[in-house]
């Protein structure tokens, strides 16, 4: 105990005495927490819309006004030729062209139908599924708003109306960051694990010292709990400064108990830093460290389910996410702070992390060597 204590005291004091390695732990991790959720969503507004009105009718007006008053469009182009409207999606200038043909109101009051072409630039194509999602919408309240007025007129209505009510569990508001934040932290806390671990016995390497520690009598598994502790202990500083920080600038409280989040999070930490220190073990240079976490990180941030969703990737990515610590940490973040999930929940996430925890840290044991 002893040797881990003196082993423990000089990983924090070589930690605080480099202030660059103190502004990647504390001040990085708080700028990003507060301006990537600003930015990461995936809620598409301010669409540009291009319509071609060739009725110039009191209906296409009230059409062409229920959609200019929308949040999600803004009337880019009104005009009475398709190719106009055409050449300002060439251009860049719109999204969607709508066209409302001639006689369109006339065969709404005649023929109780009438049709409407809508055009979409697929070049971004979640904007274009969106935008077409919301336009539908529109025209369909719109629809319905005409058929309402028929039978107060009175006018017989052939069809029957079924009047739909919904409520939004977990997110009554549908505010999107907070579902963002919970995912955007755990990012931060693994990237600052992962890769300050990676980088400490390469470090040791690089400057000579790890030939000094190599001819004193520490243990294999002392020497990687005196690299694993302190940065253990930062990454529990660091969710708990994010928490403080999800709480202050987007009011998020966990529905659940932090003691759930926490515990997690210790076990969590584990295996990200486990990991590191493997990573560590088989590299010679902070370059070689770097480029390998970086890959990995990558990989584990786009296949985590933090901004696509898990059960829309294909079976191969769906079998990786299984071996892929960050999409536990990711998931559990979400089911405490909107579901207000307990330990039992999470029972299945905490033993898989754990598992990968004492897997990533014995390999890291069994490969570091002490040199004469």
């Amino acid at each position: 105990m002893r040797t881990l204590r003196i082993l423990l005291e000089k990983e924090f004091r070589q930690i605080f005495r480099n202030p660059a390695i103190l502004r990647l732990i504390f001040m990085m991790p708080s700028i990003q927490l507060i301006v990537l959720p600003l930015a990461a969503d995936y809620e598409v507004k301010n669409i540009k819309i291009a319509v071609v009105d060739q009725d110039h009718s009191s209906y296409s007006r009230q059409l062409v006004n229920k959609i200019s008053a929308s949040k999600y469009f803004d009337l880019a182009s009104y005009t009475s030729s398709y190719n106009e409207a055409l050449e300002e999606v060439e251009k860049d200038r719109a999204d969607v062209v709508l066209q409302i043909p001639a006689n369109f109101e006339k065969d709404i009051v005649r023929h109780d139908e009438s049709n409407l072409f809508m055009a979409l630039n697929a070049i971004n194509g979640v904007k274009a599924n969106l935008g077409g999602v919301y336009l539908r919408s529109i025209i369909n309240d719109f629809n319905n708003e005409i058929r309402l007025d028929w039978i107060q007129m009175p006018r017989f209505n052939p069809q029957p109306m079924i009047q739909v009510s919904s409520i939004n569990w977990f997110n009554p508001m549908l505010n999107y960051q907070y579902f963002m934040v919970p995912g955007i932290l755990v990012i931060l806390v693994t990237m600052v694990g992962s890769f300050l671990s990676a980088l400490n016995i390469v470090r040791e390497k690089e400057v000579g010292t790890i030939e000094q520690i190599n001819v004193t009598p520490i243990r294999k598994h002392q020497f990687i709990l005196g690299k694993l502790i302190p940065f253990w202990v930062l990454g529990i500083v660091v969710l708990t400064i994010g928490m403080i920080l999800a709480r202050l600038f987007y009011g998020i409280v966990p529905d659940g108990s932090l003691l759930t989040i926490y515990l997690f999070a210790v076990i969590y930490l584990l295996s990200v830093l486990g990991l590191g220190l493997l990573i560590s073990t088989y590299t010679e240079t902070q370059q070689q460290a770097m480029l390998i976490s970086f890959f990995m990180m990558m990989i584990f941030i786009l296949l985590g389910g933090l901004y696509t969703s898990i059960d829309s990737m294909p079976a191969w990515a769906q079998t990786f996410t299984k071996f892929n610590p960050v999409s536990y940490f990711i998931e559990v973040m979400r089911m405490v702070v909107l579901k207000g999930s307990t330990l039992y929940d999470i029972r299945y996430h905490l033993l898989i992390v754990a598992a990968f925890g004492v897997f990533l840290n014995t390999w890291a044991v069994i490969n570091y060597r002490k040199r004469t």
